[in-house]
Order: C-alpha cells, then sequence, then structure tokens
C-alpha cells in the first residue's frame, strides 16, 4: 500500500501562526504528495509567506480566493477547502485526504503515524491526535510551559486535522457545508460500518496554536456557535445539556458550558433548520442515549461492533 496523502489547508490571515505550522508539515518523515493551501483573502502578510514556501517545496500550491472582508467559520471553511480540492481532479490517485488548518504544531511522524493505525486496522475511515492548547503560563511564544488538553472524544477525528482514508470520505459524501460538518462525518463514518477515533498517544499530541473556536470574535462566541451546531446536528435537549456540564469543568470554566447550552437553546427556540437527513438524526440521538446509560467508551465500542455488518470493503 502507497502513503500518498493530500493535504487541502483553508486558511485567512494566519500570520501569527503559519510558520509554525508550514514548518511541522514540511518537516514530516512522510511529506504529503500535495499540499493545496487555499488563501481565502489573507491581508496581513500569510499570502506572502505562503509564496515563499510555494516556491521552495514543490508539493505546495498556493489556490487564492478573492477577499470576502470577513472570516466565515464552519460553512466558509468548507467551501474554501472544496474549493482547494476542486484544483486536485484525480483525488483516486491519493490514498488519504486531510483537511489541516493552519495554526497547529505537528510532531515530526504525525501522517506517518495516522497512517500505520489505518494500515492496521481496514475499517478506520478517519483518525487524528489529540489537540492541547497553551495555557495561561505560557506568556512566551514558544509555547514550551503548561499546556490544557482539548478533551476531544476518542470516537472523533478532531476538525483541526481531518485525516481520511479517501474510500471512507467518498462513501459518506464528504463534508456538510455548516458549523457541525466536523461532528457528522465522524457520526456518518460509523453510520456507514466505518471507524473514527483520535488518539492520545505521545506520537500523535500536538497543539493547537489558537484554542478551538476562538478564530472569530472569542472563545465564548465560539462555545454558542458549537450550541447551534450540536442543534443542527440533531443533538437531543439530555445529552446536550449534559455535554454542556461537562464543559463547564474545561476552560473557559464555567462561561464555555453556559454558552454551548445557549447557542442549543436559542436555535430550538427560534426554531433554526436542523440537518435534513432524519435517518441519520435518529441514528445519532440513539447512540447518544447510549453514551449517557453505558458511558461513551462502552456505547462507542458497542455501536462499532453492531455496525460492522453494514461495512462495505473497498475494492482494490
Amino acid at each position: 500500500m502507497s502513503r500518498d496523502y493530500l493535504l487541502i489547508t483553508p486558511v485567512r490571515d494566519e500570520i501569527e501562526y503559519a510558520k509554525r505550522t508550514l514548518d511541522s508539515v514540511t518537516g514530516q518523515t512522510v511529506p504529503p504528495k500535495k499540499w493545496i493551501i487555499v488563501d481565502d483573502g489573507s491581508t496581513d502578510g500569510t499570502s506572502a509567506l505562503l509564496a515563499d514556501y510555494a516556491a521552495r517545496y514543490s508539493y505546495i500550491k498556493v489556490h487564492p480566493r478573492k477577499n470576502r472582508g470577513v472570516r466565515s467559520v464552519g460553512p466558509g471553511v468548507i467551501e474554501a477547502f472544496y474549493d482547494g480540492l476542486a484544483q486536485e481532479p484525480e483525488l483516486s490517485a491519493y490514498d488519504y485526504l486531510c483537511k489541516l488548518d493552519l495554526d497547529l504544531d505537528l510532531p515530526r511522524r504525525y501522517f506517518e503515524r495516522l497512517m500505520e493505525l489505518m494500515e492496521a486496522n481496514p475499517r478506520l475511515g478517519t483518525c487524528s491526535g489529540k489537540a492541547y492548547f497553551p495555557g495561561p503560563a505560557n506568556v512566551a511564544k514558544d509555547f514550551d510551559g503548561e499546556l490544557i488538553s482539548e478533551a476531544c472524544g476518542d470516537e472523533m477525528s478532531v476538525g483541526m486535522t481531518k485525516f481520511y482514508r479517501v474510500e471512507c470520505f467518498q462513501q459518506i459524501g464528504g463534508f456538510v457545508r455548516e458549523v457541525m460538518w466536523d461532528g457528522i462525518d465522524c457520526h456518518q463514518c460509523r453510520r456507514l460500518g466505518w471507524q473514527a477515533m483520535s488518539t492520545d498517544e505521545p506520537a500523535l499530541r500536538f497543539i493547537h496554536l489558537r484554542p478551538m473556536g476562538s478564530s472569530h470574535q472569542g472563545i465564548v462566541t465560539g462555545r454558542k456557535r458549537h450550541g447551534f451546531g450540536q442543534y443542527f446536528m440533531g443533538t437531543g435537549l439530555v445529552y446536550m445539556t449534559a455535554s454542556a456540564a461537562y464543559r463547564t469543568l474545561r476552560p473557559p470554566y464555567g462561561v464555555g458550558g453556559a454558552a454551548m447550552l445557549w447557542g442549543y437553546v436559542e436555535s430550538a427556540a427560534k426554531r433554526k433548520p436542523r440537518y435534513g437527513d432524519t435517518e441519520f438524526r435518529r441514528f445519532l440521538r440513539r447512540y447518544q442515549w447510549e453514551c449517557l446509560v453505558l458511558g461513551k467508551k462502552r456505547a462507542t465500542a458497542r455501536l462499532d461492533e453492531r455496525q460492522a455488518r453494514v461495512w462495505r470493503q473497498p475494492t482494490t
């Protein structure tokens, strides 16, 4: 099996973090076959930095987009991702595909190790490491001090580095162009018999230079947006309340979980649209109830065992 992988990176105004990500990717033990970076209207010097790296590394291709005037998370990021993917018409020429943010610091064997995990488990459709962000003790820019886990569940691959087996990505229909795209995809994987995971093994721990959900109007707004995303995806109120309560114990303490629940309840009160696949929402809620009753680890293991019968192994 080859290890050809394609990276797609939507980016806008990341000059503060971009060089660290660029260096961590170009320093990988197994570099990408191609890295398409979609410059989504940067105005802060990011464009010049990208041009410099593209001149030095032949596998880096920069695709500029027109400046829309504001940062757009969720659907805007996925629109940029698909704009980048459209620049590579031969997706089947790759074994793996990754949507990668440009505010990360990855360990040197990051992609090599992910591919090892997938080679060992043919049902593993998407996987990632675990994200850590700099804590209050990090006053310097080298981020060598305190690191705080973003506490992503083991049953999901994280949104800032979505690494996919191409066959799985194609079978689930790719990413939904809405805020909770990075949750819907993993649940769709299990619905089709694939497995999704993130692992906290040291070789796959990476630094998220900016905490998840803080790139647009701050982290509290990001948590509220997450609450809307959970509502859109189809999460039930009881599960959402339990999830928000858990998040109150994570930074930003108290307000993060409250903002999540606020975003969910406000969306429900306004009767905002939900993800249109009713069978998916039914599948999701059954799983969430099992998580509440059995615990997430046990419920996920039972679901993966149950869904093995619907998995269609890709033909080679």
